[in-house]
């Protein structure tokens, strides 16, 4: 069985989408509507920006997923997953490609998405950071228990992305997040390195973007997917708009269950991992994941 996967924030980089728009007249047409709908010329970033620009909010989330979804459409009749899903962001993506959103309504959400996180940035500052370490040394519940402890009165750290075995990353405060990573090297991680983040992303400390978020999404049309899709944050199928809908505003403030999430296409057949969209972190997300696991096929469009 296929499942497909979508990227998130920071698999950007210049240059993106460039050959798609050379080789296919169908996403040649996708990219000149994003840029009437966004009301600048995102492609020119995209393809010949500089990483300065690429960086900024409103600008990274709209290109991550036009990559995404129009690598998607443009396998054409190739197209044809048993299940999708997307790590953060990847998830609007794999939501517009399985069919439950428009793509002018995805590519619309996104921005308000990003519009809106970069708000609840600039009101409170915020980090997070890659907890890199063996399982059998500092297991995920062990990292989860330095947060714990970390966390007092204003000083939050949480869990942000439980990436696959042996890589979780934490969001909060950015005080708080760099005494959880000392604990971390204390107790045996790997690497606990700080993200050049804009914020404290998959934390309460998004929560003031919920509201302008949630206005967004009520606005918007969802329709049933045409295969399950697997949601961050619980990592399982879902093909119910209103709980598609829910889920994802519950995402700007819980963690992303990508683990939970690989396991779980794992447990529903899932044999052939492709992923759509730049960069190709997620696949050795997966092989961690699925380790052992015989018969996993991973590539990349």
């Amino acid at each position: 069985m296929t499942a497909y996967v979508f990227p998130g924030q920071g698999a950007q980089f210049v240059g993106m989408g460039h050959e798609l728009y050379d080789q296919h007249p169908t996403a040649q047409q996708l990219f000149d509507r994003a840029n009437e709908i966004l009301g600048f010329p995102i492609t020119d970033i995209m393809f010949h920006g500089t990483d300065e620009q690429l960086k900024q909010t409103a600008v990274t989330q709209p290109a991550v997923f036009l990559h995404s979804v129009i690598s998607a459409l443009c396998l054409g009749r190739q197209f044809r997953p048993a299940m999708v899903a997307g790590h953060s962001l990847g998830e609007f993506s794999a939501l517009t490609a399985a069919g439950c959103l428009a793509f002018e309504d995805g590519l619309r959400l996104v921005s308000a998405r990003a519009s809106a996180m970069q708000k609840a940035c600039e009101i409170t500052k915020g980090g997070m950071a890659a907890i890199v370490a063996l399982p059998e040394v500092l297991p995920a519940s062990a990292i989860e228990d330095i947060c714990s402890k970390v966390s007092t009165g204003e000083a939050l750290v949480i869990p942000a992305n439980y990436n696959c075995p042996g890589q979780l990353v934490i969001s909060g405060h950015i005080a708080a997040v760099e005494a959880a990573c000392q604990l971390c090297k204390e107790a045996g991680a790997k690497r606990a390195l700080v993200l050049p983040v804009s914020g404290a992303f998959h934390s309460p400390l998004m929560q003031p973007a919920q509201e302008e978020l949630a206005a967004a999404i009520a606005a918007t049309d969802f329709h049933t997917p045409q295969c399950p899709v697997y949601q961050n944050v619980d990592g399982k199928a879902h093909t119910n708009p209103e709980e598609i809908k829910d889920n994802l505003l519950r995402q700007l403030t819980s963690p992303v269950r990508w683990t939970d999430t690989v396991l779980s296409m794992l447990e529903a057949g899932a044999t052939d991992f492709i992923e759509c969209g730049p960069g190709k972190a997620l696949q050795g997300m997966i092989a961690k994941t699925g380790k052992g696991r015989e018969g996993i096929t991973l590539s990349h469009v």
